[in-house]
């Protein structure tokens, strides 16, 4: 049997039928998580049985709620690991999937392409009240015209499982080392999992799956098994890098959608990173005003690949050489290219 018919296989969830359990961290609410990660230890984290998703333990009292969240045919989901592109892609959907109307792309990304567990992840007080009255809860995105398109970095067992049947999924990937250095900036961020530490000790956590949304391999092989299922997009971040229009191109095919060449030129202008990083509409910027963000911080940040060049020292780049090739072993088809020669 090969790789992907045994990740094919092994369904976590039967079908319709939610069968996870959360198990609480202890370890996450002291010691080294709770000094390297001080305002989460006072709610902690959990991990799923089966499956071993991390993630703060208010998002298991909503789990089943979001399992069980129908996607409509006409959706179109952005569904990726953190870190990964995602509001890159979230922007590049939603203008392909409305006839690339930058009238309309003004309004705030997060009320135009909803994060579907986000209003479920933080208890009440740990979120700015302005913070969440902007967020887009189930019953909103329920009443939302089609076609939605919906974001989700949650695995694809804690998905509903009709969704790759029902609608359209767009998946990107990117190689984990330049995951970990933007994983750890964004920590840095956001003060409700502000991280205290170095990025080496950072990059520990994240091969221990012990940071949110984590383990990161699980999250990529699965969505790697489902690459040929006809709904699928399964698209590389580096490859968006090295070529967005030809990739703008692709995706456009994918979601049925025609640009002229006008739209296809002036797409590529509006999504090349130094252009995307000032767009304020999508880089939360004016989220600072509330003082939950880290002033000197960027959520758009650099999005150069290679950039973990600069971060790791060679004894640790050794150590998550190894934790990779560990991590794809039985699995020779999937390649990650941490740098490129030219990028956008």
């Amino acid at each position: 049997m090969s790789h992907d018919e045994e990740l094919s296989a092994e369904r976590l969830v039967k079908e319709d039928e939610w069968n996870v359990k959360f198990r609480k961290v202890d370890t996450s609410l002291n010691g080294n998580f709770k000094q390297h990660f001080p305002n989460c230890a006072e709610h902690g984290f959990v991990t799923s049985e089966p499956g071993g998703f991390f993630l703060m333990d208010e998002y298991s009292r909503h789990a089943e709620k979001l399992f069980r969240f129908k996607p409509r045919s006409d959706d179109v989901w952005v569904v990726t690991f953190p870190r990964c592109g995602t509001t890159w892609m979230q922007e590049l959907v939603w203008m392909i999937m409305n006839d690339c109307d930058k009238i309309k792309a003004k309004a705030p990304l997060a009320v135009r392409s909803p994060f579907l567990e986000l209003p479920y992840m933080l208890p009440l007080h740990a979120t700015a009240p302005e913070i969440r009255n902007m967020m887009v809860t189930l019953e909103m995105i329920e009443e939302m015209p089609s076609p939605r398109i919906i974001k989700s970095h949650l695995p694809f067992y804690l998905l509903h499982p009709k969704l790759l049947d029902t609608c359209k999924v767009v998946y990107v990937a990117r190689n984990p080392k330049d995951v970990i250095v933007s994983f750890f900036y964004h920590h840095r961020l956001f003060d409700f999992h502000y991280f205290d530490g170095d990025v080496e000790q950072f990059a520990q956590y994240f091969m221990d799956g012990e940071v949110m949304f984590s383990p990161f391999f699980p999250h990529i092989l699965d969505a790697w098994s489902k690459r040929h299922h006809p709904n699928m997009l399964f698209l590389f971040y580096e490859d968006l890098k090295k070529d967005l229009r030809g990739e703008i191109e692709k995706i456009a095919k994918f979601l049925g959608k025609s640009l002229t060449e006008e739209q296809l030129t002036d797409l590529r202008e509006h999504l090349r990173f130094d252009n995307f990083a000032k767009n304020e509409s999508v880089n939360m910027e004016p989220a600072k005003q509330f003082g939950r963000f880290n002033p000197d911080g960027h959520f758009i940040r650099k999005g150069k690949t290679g950039d973990w060049k600069n971060h790791f020292s060679p004894e640790m780049n050794k150590r998550i050489d190894e934790w990779i090739e560990t991590n794809l072993n039985g699995c020779a088809d999937l390649k990650f290219v941490t740098q490129l020669e030219v990028q956008d």
